[in-house]
């Protein structure tokens, strides 16, 4: 096998990927699948932390934009990723897979409080690290939280998991004649706006020079197709 090319890495997760054709909540079948992905490449010694979202039981920024007040709404949608990083961490241990949740909030009888230097200790013994409850604080994403995280704890690349095969100049499903892009600049997905992640997040990674792969996550093999070397989906980078 040839070598990976990332020693560490952040797989962002939204909280819709884990509903499957459900319209809402977890999809047991889809959480299995993906904890399986995840394990192919535990085998192959990545280190790998994992920030999910929660979109599939609370959506701060809906509830906000119906009324509710916005640092309640938000504070809500973080328990909702603590939700789904407790079912994440139960589907990857069934297999054997060693893991931690740390979460920003703390709650000491679910999660670790998040500590960074700790963080990294789990990765280099080999545990999954899942961040939960994005950064802790309202108005901020889990896509931020991801891009902040992934920072903190000196991962290699962001691997963003969609529902599509990369970045449409528009929505493929909407409009058949969307052209994929390989390579953007943090730039051009700004300027396009792309809408890969948010602002917030872009721009961190735009100053720190994190690459971003986005990929599809229903096409079985392409977390361990990334890690080893193969291009997959769309590379945001620096450069073109």
């Amino acid at each position: 096998m040839a070598q990976s090319p990332y020693k560490r890495i952040m797989l962002k997760l939204s909280g819709e990927a884990l509903m499957g054709d459900q319209q809402y909540g977890i999809d047991l079948a889809v959480l299995d699948k993906i904890a399986s992905e995840i394990k192919d490449i535990y085998g192959l010694g990545i280190e790998i932390a994992v920030v999910i979202g929660g979109g599939n039981i609370f959506r701060g920024l809906a509830a906000s934009a119906k009324g509710m007040e916005r640092a309640s709404a938000d504070y809500m949608g973080m328990l909702a990723t603590v939700l789904n990083a407790l079912a994440l961490q139960n589907a990857l241990e069934n297999r054997g897979v060693v893991t931690r949740v740390q979460s920003a909030i703390e709650m000491r009888e679910l999660a670790e409080p998040y500590i960074r230097r700790k963080a990294v200790r789990h990765l280099e013994k080999k545990r999954v690290v899942i961040f939960a409850a994005g950064t802790g604080n309202p108005y901020f994403t889990t896509d931020t939280a991801a891009a902040l995280r992934a920072m903190e704890i000196g991962a290699q690349v962001i691997m963003k998991a969609t529902k599509v095969d990369g970045v449409y100049s528009a929505d493929p499903v909407k409009d058949p004649t969307a052209t994929k892009y390989d390579r953007l600049t943090y730039i051009e997905v700004l300027q396009k706006d792309l809408r890969v992640m948010d602002a917030t997040a872009i721009s961190l990674c735009m100053d720190n020079n994190l690459p971003i792969i986005v990929f599809d996550l229903n096409t079985a093999g392409n977390i361990n197709r990334i890690v080893r070397g193969e291009s997959v989906g769309t590379l945001v980078a620096g450069r073109q």
